[in-house]
């Protein structure tokens, strides 16, 4: 039986390249016992993303008290909702149960949290700092700006693991998107909500294809000298090799280490420090990203 559901559990699993390791340790054997559990529920991977959404959304009402027993509720309520957004991948791996749908909830679910978290942040801030309560519109001002950096870090960590695990599976087939697919997607559906829907999906991916101009240059290379969507083993084993040291950082940017410097600014009564982290330390980590990534893909280019 434990050699069922270990296998199981490595079924799960994205790839040994891409998974950070907090995550291994920590939330996915959490999350495949959710996975197993809402499995046995019948739940399908989209209700368990909305589930996790009022768990993150909790998150922010128990920040805004300066009460140190409401803010480590605060963090429970974090790592809860994390815990359940790792379910819900482990669990449409476990099931078959992929979507673009649900990779676009997936997205918005962690939106939803932090937007919790920057309004609590806000008006805490507001309240308790005499500055702040003297010129309210700073706060929010420095808010906005991290929260853009935030969602930029967060869209570049998501492209670049993609990309990395084409290599990984020797195929295009992923979930990478480009944004014309997802243009001519628009086109074609008639539904009005999916159109919106398809749309802000559409920005974020053109937002991410604008990042890495020399990503794409090879992308469309790639296209066009293995059409089948199959590439070489050798070949996809050199870009894998050059790509696998960008992961690390590219974990840096997504949940775990974003998560560790909003707890450490709550547990010491100064959260706006949050805010102080986003704009410095995952900026320079981004800015770092990006043009090493460009710098390899400009050398593909020219062996090609």
């Amino acid at each position: 039986m434990f050699d069922r559901l270990r296998s199981e559990y490595k079924a799960t699993l994205k790839s040994a390249d891409t998974e950070e390791h907090i995550d291994l340790f920590f939330y996915r054997p959490i999350g495949f016992m959710w996975a197993l559990l809402f499995k046995s529920l019948h739940c399908t991977p989209n209700v368990v993303t909305i589930i996790s959404i009022f768990f993150g959304v909790a998150c922010g009402f128990f920040i805004y008290p300066a009460d140190y027993g409401l803010n480590l509720l605060a963090i429970l309520m974090l790592v809860i909702a994390n815990s359940l957004d790792s379910a819900d991948g482990q669990l449409a791996r476990m099931t078959k149960q992929y979507s673009r749908l649900g990779r676009i909830l997936d997205g918005m679910a962690g939106d939803l949290w932090f937007i919790s978290i920057y309004i609590a942040i806000c008006l805490r801030t507001n309240r308790d700092l005499a500055f702040f309560h003297e010129h309210p519109w700073v706060i929010w001002l420095i808010a906005v700006l991290a929260g853009v950096c935030h969602a930029r870090q967060a869209a570049v960590a998501d492209y670049l693991r993609q990309f990395h695990l084409m290599f990984v599976k020797k195929d295009f087939p992923t979930e990478f998107e480009t944004s014309a697919n997802i243009k001519a997607q628009i086109r074609s559906t008639r539904n009005i909500f999916s159109k919106i829907v398809l749309y802000f999906y559409y920005l974020y991916t053109c937002l991410q294809e604008r990042s890495f101009p020399q990503m794409g240059l090879l992308m469309q290379q790639l296209r066009r000298d293995y059409p089948d969507g199959k590439l070489p083993g050798p070949l996809a084993e050199q870009l894998r090799v050059a790509t696998l040291p960008m992961c690390k950082w590219e974990n840096f940017m997504t949940f775990n280490w974003r998560s560790f410097a909003l707890f450490a600014s709550i547990l010491v009564g100064r959260p706006m420090w949050y805010f102080i982290a986003e704009l410095t330390v995952f900026n320079i980590v981004l800015a770092y990203v990006q043009v090493r990534h460009e710098q390899i893909c400009k050398s593909f280019l020219k062996s090609c």
